[in-house]
């Protein structure tokens, strides 16, 4: 094993492999910039492309792609407040407000560095489990899954700020974004609800427009509104050491950067669950882990540790889900499926030969994700002070070309008039909320978690009636969720208790 995992680190560096490898990183750094376009589209597009590339260079190149996405999604959704990528909304909250605040350079320099460690570590998880993950793949079924989107609603309480008003605030939006989520056909009744008659409606709401729509439109008006450009003013000093600062800032917090690459890594191993969930879910971690009422409330309004939760969840995930999918050819999020389809076109067989007869050709896999994220950084680190400048141009010149980004990536997501009707509804329900004060965050975590939470239960409660309930892991996660949910209240009533004392 340990002669194949040297084997599969030369071999990507043929002349041949890391040519196509560079292709692909530079393919998927402009697909991460442009919102909405997103990986999987991306990964499925490139398909045609490797039926004449030898197995290892097939996987390099679609791998070296994929991997940078979530990365340089991450810029795009600091710089200008729009998700690069459906799976890197989480980052806007904590990432967009301190470009606006001139820390533009720190947001993007600890985007970039958590995403590196979050890659590192999710590798790291697939090169050492592949041999023992079966036995946790196969103890998810439907009741665990569905109690794990129960553990994720949960953190609503966690993102919606201080005081019994934001907290109720919180769980209304949490309740709205469930409620979208059952727009569509009942997975039950085969019925169709809240539809209107509209056929586009019959599959559901897409998250690109949602999420576009939603953070988008409310920094297009505020930005039309101050007349300035993003960042206000210039920063004090060189942004070049902003950057630096936020490298700096990811070892600082290095554990909450590892705690969040480990969730990351295991919702990737889950099938069904995406880096949506990951990322909000990461993001609720980092919020639990301020140990004071003045730290949370800082959260959504420049903290770094909201940046670099979500940032390293979202790149160890690409690990985590790479190992379902090659031990067992059940892939663990919609772009590994695209790429279980390459398995097939190179005549591969994902299960017990990746460990046998392609083991090379597994570890291969596991430094693509590595060098692959590596070159990203490198390079976007070389160039993050002259795309942080992009904060320092006058609003006026950068709406039309946000706008513009912003219908082209919410249009791709299926090509229907409807995405844009979509994409112009939240972007006035986000601005409505903003203007109002209700938070965002978790009516985006009810809406990605609601379908997955309703489909799961369903299908529970058919196969095992109420006899889930008693499953060891379930009861395992449902403790997990009454401790997420209780902890918010339990630190506040230590406070006032504390508060009382000095008193």
């Amino acid at each position: 094993m340990f002669d194949a995992f040297i084997q599969g680190l030369l071999i990507i560096f043929e002349w041949q492999t890391f040519l196509v490898m560079l292709l692909g990183i530079f393919l998927g750094f402009w697909v991460g910039l442009l919102p909405g376009l997103g990986g999987s589209t991306t990964l499925a597009l490139m398909l045609p492309f490797i039926y004449k590339m030898t197995p290892v260079e097939a996987f390099a190149f679609l791998l070296g792609m994929h991997s940078v996405v979530a990365t340089t999604g991450d810029i795009t959704s600091v710089l200008f407040g729009v998700p690069g990528e459906g799976t890197t909304a989480a980052t806007i909250l904590d990432g967009h407000a301190m470009a606006k605040k001139g820390s533009a350079g720190r947001a993007l320099g600890a985007a970039l560095m958590s995403s590196l460690v979050g890659a590192l570590i999710g590798a790291l998880a697939l090169a050492l489990s592949i041999p023992v993950v079966r036995p946790l793949v196969l103890t998810f079924g439907s009741p665990e899954l569905f109690m794990l989107a129960i553990v994720g609603i949960a953190f609503i309480s966690s993102l919606s700020g201080q005081g019994g008003r934001a907290l109720l605030r919180g769980f209304l939006a949490g309740l709205l974004g469930i409620l979208f989520a059952m727009v569509g056909e009942d997975p039950q009744a085969g019925i169709q609800r809240f539809t209107f008659g509209q056929l586009y409606l019959w599959g559901g709401l897409d998250l690109v427009p949602v999420l576009v729509g939603l953070f988008a439109i409310p920094e297009i008006v505020d930005l039309a509104v101050r007349g300035t450009s993003i960042a206000g003013e210039l920063p004090e000093g060189k942004l070049g050491k902003g950057v630096w600062e936020g490298v700096k800032d990811t070892f600082r917090h290095f554990w909450l950067t590892v705690r969040c690459s480990l969730i990351g890594t295991f919702i990737g191993i889950i099938p069904g669950l995406g880096g949506g969930v990951a990322q909000w879910i990461s993001y609720g971690h980092a919020v639990q882990s301020a140990r004071s009422a003045e730290e949370r409330s800082g959260f959504g309004k420049g903290d770094v540790r909201g940046v670099l939760g979500p940032g390293a969840a979202n790149n160890s995930k690409e690990g985590g889900a790479l190992i379902p999918t090659i031990a067992f050819g059940v892939p663990g999020s919609s772009a590994m499926a695209i790429l279980l389809g390459a398995f097939f076109l190179q005549g591969i067989m994902p299960g017990p030969d990746m460990l046998d007869k392609y083991l090379i050709l597994t570890f291969s896999m596991v430094w693509t994700l590595v060098v692959a994220n590596i070159i990203t950084v490198a390079a976007s680190l070389l160039f993050l002070n002259q795309l942080a400048k992009l904060t320092l141009i006058r609003g006026s010149i950068l709406i039309p070309f946000i706008l513009f980004l912003a219908f082209i990536g919410s249009y791709t997501s299926n090509n229907h008039l409807g995405d844009l009707i979509v994409f112009l509804f939240f972007g006035l329900l986000g601005y409505l909320m903003v203007r109002c004060h209700w938070p965002r965050a978790p009516l985006v975590l009810g809406f990605v978690l609601g379908k997955i939470a309703e489909n799961n239960f369903y299908i529970s409660t058919i196969r095992y009636g109420t006899s889930w309930l008693r499953r060891p892991v379930v009861l395992i996660l449902m403790i997990l969720t009454l401790v997420v949910i209780g902890y918010p209240f339990i630190r506040s009533r230590k406070r006032a208790v504390a508060a009382g004392a000095v008193t």
